[in-house]
């Protein structure tokens, strides 16, 4: 019976959180080892289908590293990036834009094994997103910053119930594929779509004061502090791009944006749906 009251109790305290998110639009950058181990995998999209069945409108954008990584090998290709971008050849992007669609096509599946519903968007396909070369196009190659974003393409999309799952690759006025970061493309989106939150995934708890000292994480971060911070190099490297991705969609209009360990069992709901949350919150200036 204590069981079946503790669980009544966090049901309690999810409930003004459901009602205050029902019906609005998260988007969720989905990666890292979440998108690796399956059963990393199969708990966060549970917590992504429950979010889905509660009246919350989720919006995958998934990455998928690792796996590009691991087949550009087999292919004897070089793996090279340059301040977090992947160096991508004209070669290399028919080789990113098949193995992030076979990622997109797996989330569908696994999604819907689980009982939810979803839509697969791999942008190639349905110009989703629209690119143009990246400013640095001479070194990084089919690398592309997102010109605009087909909101309402993916708003027809976000039905009851049903999830959205977008590839990161674009298309561009000329008709190339480029590679987008996947940071940046949930920014946009976020923006496109008037999301109320948007969620970045990772393998770190969120940012710290001390690099690796867990016991240093900050829970919530305004942006002001979030500058300072990557100015003293406490934020640093890959956590950059993530800061500045929040950042930037603040800047636009979405509420909240956070930073979070998807490796750590049901992080979403954990983050979303309780009072302390579990990773770092970044808000807009007071």
């Amino acid at each position: 019976m204590e069981k079946a009251i503790k669980k009544a109790d966090v049901l309690i305290e999810a409930l003004p959180y459901i009602k205050s998110y029902s019906g609005k639009i998260f988007v969720i950058k989905y990666g890292g080892s979440a998108l690796i181990n399956s059963e990393i995998k199969k708990k966060v999209l549970e917590d992504i289908v429950f979010m889905s069945y509660v009246g919350i409108r989720p919006i995958i954008v998934h990455g998928g590293g690792p796996f590009i990584n691991e087949e550009f090998r087999k292919l004897g290709k070089k793996v090279e990036f340059t301040e977090g971008l992947r160096v991508t050849t004209k070669d290399d992007i028919t080789v990113v834009d098949r193995v992030l669609s076979q990622v997109n096509e797996g989330i569908v599946s696994d999604i819907k094994t689980i009982g939810g519903r979803a839509v697969s968007m791999n942008t190639s396909k349905k110009n989703v997103i629209i690119a143009r070369p990246h400013k640095d196009s001479k070194t990084l190659g089919f690398v592309g910053e997102i010109d605009r974003v087909s909101a309402e393409t993916i708003r027809n999309a976000v039905r009851p119930r049903a999830i959205p799952v977008i590839s990161p690759v674009s298309i561009g006025e000329d008709k190339e594929l480029y590679n987008i970061n996947a940071d940046d493309a949930a920014s946009e989106i976020a923006m496109a779509v008037k999301a109320v939150k948007l969620i970045l995934l990772t393998d770190v708890k969120g940012i710290m004061r001390h690099k690796g000292d867990e016991s240093t994480l900050i829970s919530t971060l305004a942006m002001k502090d979030a500058r300072t911070l990557i100015e003293r190099k406490i934020i640093q490297s890959g956590m950059i791009p993530k800061v500045r991705a929040c950042m930037n969609a603040l800047n636009a209009g979405v509420t909240k944006t956070h930073i979070i360990d998807g490796r750590i069992q049901h992080s979403l709901l954990l983050e979303i749906f309780t009072d302390k949350g579990i990773g770092t919150e970044i808000v807009k200036d007071k």
